[in-house]
């Protein structure tokens, strides 16, 4: 008999720290302690809190291990599986807004800081279960929203749910869900065939919400695209993801094929008298086929590129047929609505965005990791209390939302409740989900910088805006940020900027600008210190630093004896010089030196 479960995160972040090489151990030191048949091994989804992987969770009390090593295993199962005492050292403590630890105090999980604000609905059974098992997903009420809606439900009465419910698309536009799918079976109401889609092809730099929803609770997502099937009309789906999801792909590929074991794809779906099927499609990591027409272009066989809308794809989409297409968090959401009601639904968040968000939190935060809040909840909750604060006592610059598509909110904006219109309001935007935080030695120029240097790349050259106009932006960019720029040069990027997003084919070059608009907006001061002070005020633009010894230097020689193209010069216990005409700004003289002699100007 099962008396106690361990809960060992699968996903990617904590896969990439040996979780499954800690699983193999675990179950060999259980075996030989004689504890197989009490103890269960379950490999789950992510808990949120990856910059702590490996995790662990022991139930019934609830211990959160964290940073556990293979060779921690022999002493968690004999002090805490066979004595009852928890390994301390392990425990996961309690990390405040001020960024300490407290040593002597190991909170319940659900009351940490990280934890006690979040609110779980997409991310609902991540953590929870055993992804690659339908009967634990089942067992969580998994697929009785489907039967609801097949036994209980015309199509017209799902689509009313999901509008009165206020839900809007998570994948950065944040269209209302319930007029897309309205849309999609009204528009072409006798098409002989409708398309049911899933954009799990999230490229964001720092995203990895819709991964970890694949990757921990993939039933969800069947569940919800065969709902969303039913309700306009479609007998066929396709999730879109991304080949570099080796762990999310494998997972989704066993749900599927367990969904059709079980009856709950394919044909007579609960003897109702409805067909629905779904497959993947593995994308090439083009970041504009997450733009709905360039996926669908992609689905079918053809190179990634947008297609001018009308017609949209309700009425013609994928194969010319009448499509709906929606990203994974925005089906996750889908199952509770139908269980729970609309009204339970948008009693949460705000009264234009309602739900949750989940926020995939990086950069310069103690808690990296993902989260999920109830939209309103404010940046200042979700960087100080959520995340931990910024570490090493450094101040908060900005947050950048939305990606390559969003913008940087300063530290003014910290206690904005963050819905769509209010990030619209102040120029930024949701996106799908990435939230990037900086600190005061980030250098906001260079930021712009390097999301202009990724759209530059990922543009599919379809359009001459995009193509050519983000080319000649980061020009400009790279200009500046060499000491090259002058004030016209600043003048020229903002009125670029507003072209590019008035005449771009599709949503990437018309949100290409953001990061641009938005830091010129509020750091300006830093573009003009590039450009006539010829200096980088946050010491990060390479071209615009200079390393200095000061008086502070013992003559060690470490410095000199390190710099890779012998720029610095001195006698044993004298002062050494940098010669500037030399020196290539590498910072290895900064890194090496024992007393801190050497100094960025």
């Amino acid at each position: 008999m099962i008396r106690t479960h361990i809960m060992v995160c699968g996903g990617t972040g904590c896969t990439s720290s040996g979780s499954a090489t800690l699983i193999s151990t675990l179950e060999t030191e259980l075996a030989a302690k004689g504890l197989a048949e009490e103890v269960k091994v379950v490999k789950t989804g992510c808990f949120g809190l990856c910059a702590l992987g490996p995790v662990m969770i022991v139930y019934p009390d609830g211990t959160f291990y964290s940073m556990v090593k293979p060779e921690d295993i022999s002493e968690i199962v004999e002090e805490h599986l066979l004595k009852g005492r928890p390994v301390e050292r392990l425990v996961y403590k309690d990390v405040h807004p001020d960024a300490q630890v407290d040593e002597h105090h190991a909170t319940s999980l659900n009351e940490t800081a990280f934890y006690k604000n979040q609110m779980r609905v997409a991310l609902k059974n991540c953590g929870l279960i055993n992804p690659e098992n339908i009967e634990e997903y089942i067992a969580l009420d998994g697929y009785a929203a489907l039967g609801k809606v097949l036994t209980e439900m015309t199509p017209e009465e799902v689509i009313n749910v999901v509008l009165d419910s206020g839900l809007r698309g998570r994948g950065g536009a944040g269209f209302p869900t319930g007029r897309k799918w309205q849309l999609a079976r009204n528009i072409v109401p006798n098409a002989d065939q409708k398309y049911v889609c899933c954009n799990a092809d999230e490229g964001d730099p720092g995203a990895f919400m819709d991964r970890s929803v694949l990757e921990g609770d993939p039933h969800a997502l069947i569940e919800a695209m065969a709902i969303a099937g039913y309700a306009v009309g479609a007998n066929q789906g396709y999730v879109y993801v991304r080949a570099e999801y080796p762990i999310a792909v494998k997972r989704l590929q066993i749900a599927i094929d367990q969904a059709r074991e079980y009856g709950l794809l394919g044909k007579d779906i609960f003897g109702t008298g409805f067909d629905f099927d779904m497959d993947i499609r593995l994308g090439a990591g083009a970041f504009v086929c997450g733009e709905e027409t360039a996926l669908m272009t992609s689905i079918e066989g053809h190179r990634g590129e947008p297609r001018p809308r009308p017609p949209f794809p309700a009425e013609k989409g994928l194969f010319g047929k009448p499509s709906v297409l929606n990203n994974v968090e925005t089906y996750a959401n889908i199952p509770q609505i139908i269980l729970k009601g609309a009204d339970w639904f948008k009693s949460i968040g705000t009264e234009k965005s309602k739900g949750t968000k989940v926020f995939a939190l990086g950069g310069k935060i103690v808690n990296t990791g993902l989260v999920e809040v109830p939209m309103g909840t404010t940046l200042r909750t979700v960087i100080e209390d959520i995340g931990g604060g910024i570490p090493n006592g450094k101040k908060f610059k900005a947050a950048q939302t939305g990606g390559p598509s969003g913008g940087c909110i300063p530290p003014q904006y910290l206690d904005i409740p963050i819905d769509y219109d209010n990030l619209l309001s102040i120029g930024s935007m949701m996106g799908s989900g990435g939230l990037i935080v900086m600190d005061e030695d980030n250098c906001m120029v260079d930021i712009a910088k390097f999301f202009l240097e990724f759209t530059v790349d990922e543009s599919c050259g379809k359009c001459t805006p995009c193509r050519i106009g983000n080319k000649r932006l980061l020009e400009i960019l790279t200009k500046i940020t060499e000491g090259k720029g002058t004030l016209e040069d600043i003048d020229k990027l903002e009125e670029l900027c507003y072209y590019i997003k008035e005449n771009s084919l599709c949503g990437l070059g018309q949100t290409a600008p953001n990061p641009v608009l938005s830091t010129l907006k509020y750091f300006r001061d830093e573009y003009i210190a590039h450009v006539t002070e010829k200096k980088c005020p946050a010491h990060v633009c390479k071209k615009l630093v200079r390393y200095k010894i000061t008086d502070a230097c013992k003559g060690c020689t470490k410095c000199a004896r390190n710099c890779p193209v012998g720029a610095i010069s001195g006698k044993v216990k004298e002062l050494h010089v940098i010669d500037q005409d030399k020196c290539v700004k590498c910072g290895v003289c900064v890194d090496n030196c024992n007393f801190k002699a050497v100094i960025v100007e």
